[in-house]
């Protein structure tokens, strides 16, 4: 597999030069849906650095396992807060929990929808958005084509490597996904080389 996206990213000369330089990447598929999306919410907004610190923080309230929705439900929110997650962190990550239980999130469910649909499925939850569900999907759940449009580090690549302007907002996205579509399907391996260009990889994505 890593030689049949390898040679179809290496069309592009700039995407062929950083798989010259960063080798084949693999994806891997998380059992755990749940506590990565749980994880992914914590991160947001700190450092990689700081962001694992409070997650084992958030393991150790457990005997350091990772532990079921229902024991994150139980918990009481002070106690998430004094791990250091925010008033609204500490709501989202019991939101994101309760959905689990409710709703159910784990690899057989989300299998079952392409991208778009998981994306609008758990972007129900209060405290995910797009770009949550898309590193989920990513890092996650394994999906080999998809495309952050909205994250910073992969439109500061873009723009530096493509030359792209992002004066214009609407046509800088048009001219995102203009490059981005020849990628396809293998826009996630794209966007994992994108990221090392200026070795600045998403968090999570060896949780």
């Amino acid at each position: 597999m890593s030689q049949e996206y390898t040679l179809h990213l290496s069309k592009d000369k700039k995407i062929k030069k950083l798989i010259e330089h960063h080798g084949a990447f693999t994806l891997t598929k998380r059992k755990n849906v749940c506590i990565y999306l749980c994880a992914s919410i914590m991160s947001q907004q700190l450092s990689t650095r700081v962001a694992d610190v409070i997650y084992q923080r958030f393991l150790n309230l457990y005997g350091g396992k990772e532990p079921k929705p229902e024991q994150i439900i139980d918990t009481a929110p002070e106690t998430l807060r004094a791990i250091g997650l925010s008033n609204a962190k500490t709501g989202y990550v019991q939101n994101v929990a309760r959905f689990a239980l409710e709703q159910g999130m784990d690899q057989r469910k989300l299998g079952k929808m392409d991208d778009e649909e998981v994306i609008t499925y758990l972007s129900q939850i209060k405290g995910v958005g797009r770009w949550t569900v898309e590193m989920l999907l990513m890092f996650a759940l394994g999906r080999e084509n998809v495309f952050a449009l909205d994250d910073l580090g992969i439109q500061n690549a873009m723009i530096a490597l493509y030359k792209l302007d992002r004066t214009d907002k609407k046509q800088f996205r048009e001219d995102m996904l203009h490059v981005a579509n020849k990628w396809s399907p293998y826009r996630t391996y794209a966007c994992m080389y994108l990221w090392r260009w200026k070795d600045n990889p998403p968090p999570l994505k060896n949780r």
